[in-house]
């Protein structure tokens, strides 16, 4: 088979392409014939040996994938050849093996992919709708009628939290920065979409919530938008922090005179019965067309070095999915 394979840290040139032996099922395993791949910017960060977990070299990258089961390990029972299935995380290890033509994964970490998605949604499901919906239900546990406020909501990730947090019914506020991104925002349902390369963008959704601030803050990047938003937030709000790349000031205060909390999350960090619990969701919102994956590009497996170039470029817009 066809895989991209890291040998040394670093950027983007360091993934290669490279034959690689057809891997095998174990028990309690499956193999999937991939025909497409989710790259996340969590990939990035594991490719450049920047991330809190970091891969053991050589690797394959990524954890998120759909396609078709091609064969199962003994004492296999709920799968089938012939499956069409996506896949979050494989057997390789945390957030590696999936940049390839096969993958072989634990028979937990694949889940059925209903007939009304295509494979370039399923491989856009893992990692982007996990963690929106683990930011938005398990960990600022929103309820129906709530305000939430999602940065960079044009994104894999903050498509996904608008999607899931229009099902659940809450009102909807994002951010993107370009028009285009803008009216994507739109089209999944959020009430009002905010410029925020704009100076008074905040001052706007003081305004949009009635003066209040939103109960929910989804944040992107804490290192520029920490300190903003606990000057905004609701009374007994909570932020979640999703995304950061570096260091910010704060002062907690803000916080003190709202009661408000600040909240964390790392997928990594879920428990078994969390991430059950999510896949479970997911699954069924697939099939009823609640959630539907944007997708932007979708380049040859060959092209991965070009698709993280684009991954990290301002002004995202869906997600970009590989095709081995």
């Amino acid at each position: 088979m066809k895989a991209i394979r890291v040998h040394q840290f670093g950027g983007p040139e360091v993934m290669k392409l490279e034959d690689q032996p057809d891997p095998k099922p174990g028990s309690g395993q499956v193999l999937v014939r991939l025909h497409a791949v989710g790259i996340n910017p969590v990939d990035a960060y594991v490719r450049a040996g920047t991330y809190t977990i970091s891969a053991t070299l050589p690797f394959t990258p990524g954890s998120d994938g759909a396609g078709v089961i091609e064969a199962v390990g003994d004492g296999v029972k709920q799968w089938k050849q012939g499956d069409r299935v996506y896949i979050f995380g494989t057997a390789s290890g945390i957030r590696a093996g999936a940049y390839a033509q096969l993958a072989v994964c634990t028979a937990s970490q694949v889940h059925s992919l209903s007939g009304n998605a295509t494979f370039a949604q399923g491989a856009a499901i893992g990692v982007p709708y996990s963690t929106a919906y683990r930011a938005l239900f398990q960990k600022a546990r929103a309820i129906p009628g709530e305000a939430v406020f999602i940065h960079g909501a044009s994104g894999g990730v903050g498509i996904a939290a608008v999607q899931l947090a229009v099902a659940r019914g809450l009102r909807v506020i994002g951010t993107a920065s370009s028009g285009r991104g803008q009216e994507l925002v739109k089209q999944q349902g959020a009430q009002h979409v905010l410029d925020h390369h704009t100076p008074d963008y905040l001052a706007k959704l003081t305004d949009l919530t009635d003066g209040r601030g939103p109960d929910v803050i989804l944040e992107m990047l804490a290192n520029v938008n920490l300190a903003r938003d606990l000057s905004v937030i609701a009374p007994h709000g909570r932020v979640v922090i999703i995304g950061n790349r570096g260091s910010i000031e704060i002062n907690p205060r803000a916080a003190m005179q709202r009661d408000a909390t600040i909240l964390s999350m790392m997928l990594p960090n879920a428990s078994e019965g969390e991430l059950t619990s999510i896949q479970a969701a997911l699954v069924a919102g697939l099939a009823s067309g609640a959630l539907k994956p944007v997708i932007n590009q979708e380049l040859p497996l060959k092209d991965a070095q070009h698709a993280h170039e684009l991954l990290m470029q301002p002004g995202a817009y869906g997600k970009i999915v590989l095709i081995p």
